[in-house]
């Protein structure tokens, strides 16, 4: 009888010398983990900073087809505390919520009288 010494081979897996063995050993265990901490790397979610913002007054609405609402909000938090600001919101909203903005420097242009069926342009 011949001797046969086990063989470690690059998977990690340590497998006899005999051939028949050796084919029918599988080595991809290793290789599942690898995905499953891919794919936990691929799920996470990361936030910007925001500062949050109380919606105190609702100007009306802008936006070619009325799809924005404009808002005046006071910053509650951050270097800009108590600062009144006014922002365009898509979607719903109403007086009391809170927004998050990421930046809290730059203000939306004022509202124009001048809209449909007034006249003024």
């Amino acid at each position: 009888m011949t001797e046969t010494k086990p063989v470690k081979k690059e998977g990690g897996a340590i497998v006899p010398n005999s051939s028949s063995q050796a084919q029918t050993k599988p080595e991809a265990a290793p290789q599942k983990r690898k995905g499953k901490q891919e794919e936990v790397k691929k799920g996470a979610v990361y936030f910007t900073k925001a500062t949050p913002a109380k919606v105190e007054e609702i100007i009306g609405r802008t936006g070619t087809r009325g799809e924005a609402i404009q808002v005046r909000c006071k910053v509650l938090d951050g270097r800009d505390q108590n600062k009144v600001l006014r922002r365009n919101v898509r979607g719903p909203i109403q007086v009391g919520d809170t927004l998050m903005l990421r930046e809290t420097e730059i203000e939306a242009r004022a509202l124009s009288r001048a809209g449909r069926g007034s006249g003024n342009k």
